[in-house]
């Protein structure tokens, strides 16, 4: 009942989950300008990784999701085996499909516009829609930053790639971190519970223990390990303390059947 409340379309809706449109363009065209402008940093790092401008401007047209073309050029730039750094951008890249399955419930788009939606299902679009009190805002919300970030982010990667040469070392610069920072700090707010914030802190701690030992791009992939092991270990910790649970209750119940019969022997 909830759901259908928080999610209603009704034209003229003004309850006191409405949210104005003006409102939910505001907070998105924020989102989708403040991230899209760091599409010049992919465009440096791309070209000083050693793809062609075509090549760039391809990932960002096509693939569209910062984090994992990030990780793919940054594993080539460090020289890691192609198929790796693509193997790591994939991975990355699968969480997309599970904000996908979320937000193809709040949106409710006809099956003919679903396909050109899904090119706009990432971190932002899923973090602005998520937050809308109904339909409406939730498709509004979704297409003004998607609209917004798909525009700046290939317009940026391409300034940002045609001026590589003129920037000189990207490493000096400091541009190949800007991804990953804006990345961090739009997940940063979600982590709202312990197991969360365990599973990030594991990641984090395997990307980086694994750095200097294993070749590029391999750190990501075994970093998405971190999920099942925390889930694992909390499996472990709560069935351990049921168990302690029914021992103590046996140790009870035992103390209660001997302080009966001692009663009956008295007696």
């Amino acid at each position: 009942m909830t759901e259908q409340t928080a999610l209603s379309d009704a034209p003229g809706t003004k309850g006191a989950g409405a949210k104005p449109d003006a409102a939910v363009v505001r907070d998105a065209l924020g989102v989708g300008v403040a991230v899209g402008l760091s599409g010049f940093a992919f465009g440096v790092t791309s070209a000083g990784s050693g793809l062609t401008l075509a090549q760039t401007c391809a990932l960002s047209l096509l693939v569209f999701t910062g984090a994992s073309q990030f990780a793919l050029v940054g594993a080539l730039a460090a020289g890691g085996n192609p198929l790796t750094a693509a193997a790591g951008a994939f991975f990355l890249g699968v969480r997309n499909a599970f904000y996908g399955l979320r937000l193809s419930q709040l949106l409710a788009l006809p099956r003919a516009v679903r396909p050109f939606a899904a090119q706009w299902v990432i971190d932002e679009t899923a973090a602005v829609a998520l937050a809308q009190p109904t339909r409406r805002a939730v498709r509004i919300g979704f297409t003004v930053t998607g609209l917004t970030l798909y525009v700046l982010w290939n317009l940026t990667t391409l300034l940002g790639a045609l001026g590589a040469e003129a920037i000189g070392d990207t490493d000096a610069w400091g541009l190949d971190a800007a991804g990953p920072a804006v990345f961090l700090a739009l997940l940063a707010p979600m982590l709202k519970d312990t197991t969360e914030r365990a599973v990030a802190a594991v990641a984090v701690l395997l990307g980086l223990g694994l750095l200097p030992v294993l070749p590029a791009g391999v750190p990501v992939l075994v970093a998405a390990l971190a999920a099942p092991l925390v889930l694992w270990a909390r499996g472990r910790r709560a069935g351990g303390a049921e168990d302690d649970g029914a021992a103590r209750g046996a140790v009870k119940d035992d103390g209660a059947v001997r302080g009966a019969a001692e009663g009956e022997d008295g007696r």
